[in-house]
């Protein structure tokens, strides 16, 4: 709702005040009725700066016996009522005021704030027709009063000239997707828009809508038609390479579809969701074509500025899943290497060491992590899981006794302890202590089973 500026001066409030008087009136009659009413008024104005609205509306009620035809008393009251949230009192008000002088907007701004307030979408609409006559912005009112009392048709309309003359606006554009979302309204829709697109070819939104409604529609060869017509049209269009990438990995056409990934990713214009999401299809085409491998490297490598998501993991993720943890190790170290403190990343990592037995390089990146974390007990449980299959007993067993002691509520990691632990000792040849690690873990593992 537009919000309007509703303090008037005193100058301007008196420009309503006086009205002529007859012509038989005495003078004195006719100043000491001017000064009650003044007085009256300017006191009706105190009281409602003080939110005294039961004192304002006594002193109003006497500038209305004085002046019972004053617009601007009843516009007063009806502020003062509406502040009350006498929404009927208020409407009443308002209504005179505006059928005493319907040339004042700020009379039917009041009648629409009751309307707005009480949710009577219906009657709201005639009043903002009105508001149109003085102020074109109210369009903009109106186009949300169709939507709420679903008159879709007229919305449509309003919002299309609306575009056409002032320019589009995210809470239209919102609108709009939702009418044309129902099937009754995308045909006429679509027709517009080619219409558009014939009218004025360098237009590219009305591409990128139609492309949008095609793709809804799953008329992918319609989408693509319109995709090749855009690039024509427009050769630096971002959003016909988010088309034809699609249509070029569907013809398996690796090469084109890394062109137009690139020129996309480096576009400021297409949202990061859209990025994201071109990546992860590229990923999936790529998974037999290791030839475009460096190609997904330069991809990941533009998108890793992005902070909503952390891509390097993810793409890790996606090769773990497909176990290929040669892969999955690769991109974890490369998420580590951009944010060296991410402890999910180097969980991952670690567990992709053990699964690979590479013990050595485990055993390293463990000890790091546990001078970064001195505090978490997984960091000292892989050095000593790394160190008992580099057959270092006495090592494995120095960190695991240390990193025993941070172990809060984590019955697994800490059965896993003991069985490491046991295990460092029977090497050493230390059955005590081997069974007692042992007893430990089993007894966990008991108590576990009861639950």
């Amino acid at each position: 709702m537009i919000i309007a500026n509703r303090i008037l001066t005193f100058g301007c409030i008196w420009l309503g005040l006086a009205q002529p008087l007859c012509a038989q009136t005495e003078p004195t009659d006719i100043a000491n009725a001017t000064d009650q009413f003044q007085d009256a008024f300017y006191e009706s104005l105190t009281q409602k700066g003080i939110e005294n609205y039961d004192k304002a509306i006594l002193s109003l009620e006497k500038c209305q016996s004085l002046e019972p035809n004053n617009a601007v008393v009843y516009f007063e009251l009806g502020k003062n009522y509406l502040a009350q949230k006498d929404y009927n009192k208020a409407n009443e008000a308002f209504e005179k005021a505006t059928q005493l002088d319907p040339t004042n907007k700020w009379f039917w701004v009041g009648l629409y704030d009751v309307m707005y307030e009480t949710k009577a979408y219906e009657e709201a609409i005639s009043i903002v027709l009105q508001l149109i006559e003085f102020n074109k912005d109210y369009k903009e009112d109106l186009v949300s009063l169709y939507m709420n009392t679903q008159q879709y048709d007229k919305a449509l309309n309003l919002i299309n000239e609306l575009n056409d003359t002032v320019g589009k606006s995210e809470l239209r554009d919102k609108y709009k997707f939702q009418i044309v979302s129902q099937g009754k309204y995308q045909s006429s829709e679509m027709d517009r828009l080619w219409a558009e697109i014939n009218k004025n070819p360098q237009e590219e939104a009305n591409y990128i809508s139609l492309i949008f409604l095609y793709s809804d529609k799953n008329q992918d060869d319609k989408a693509l038609e319109v995709a090749k017509k855009l690039e024509q049209a427009i050769p630096t269009s971002d959003w016909a390479q988010v088309s034809l990438f699609k249509y070029h990995l569907l013809a398996n056409d690796g090469e084109q579809a890394v062109k137009s990934l690139l020129f996309v990713l480096a576009s400021p214009k297409v949202e990061s969701k859209i990025k994201h999401r071109m990546l992860n299809e590229f990923l999936l085409f790529i998974q037999d074509k290791p030839q475009f491998d460096a190609d997904f490297d330069k991809a990941v490598a533009m998108l890793v500025q992005d902070q909503s998501v952390a891509v390097n993991k993810e793409v890790g993720k996606f090769y773990q899943n497909k176990n290929n943890l040669t892969k999955a190790i690769y991109f974890y170290n490369k998420q580590l290497a951009l944010t060296p403190d991410d402890m999910e990343s180097l969980s991952l990592l670690c567990e992709r060491y053990t699964e690979t037995g590479q013990f050595d390089v485990l055993a390293l990146r463990a000890a790091e992590a546990t001078e970064r974390f001195p505090l978490q007990p997984q960091w000292y449980y892989f050095v000593g899981l790394a160190y008992n299959q580099l057959k270092k007993s006495a090592e494995a067993i120095q960190f695991l006794e240390s990193g025993l002691e941070y172990v809060v509520e984590d019955k697994a990691l800490e059965i896993n302890y003991y069985i490491q632990l046991g295990e460092a000792y029977a090497a050493l040849g230390n059955e005590t202590k081997k069974e007692y690690y042992f007893n430990k873990a089993e007894a966990l593992v008991q108590q576990a089973k009861k639950k």
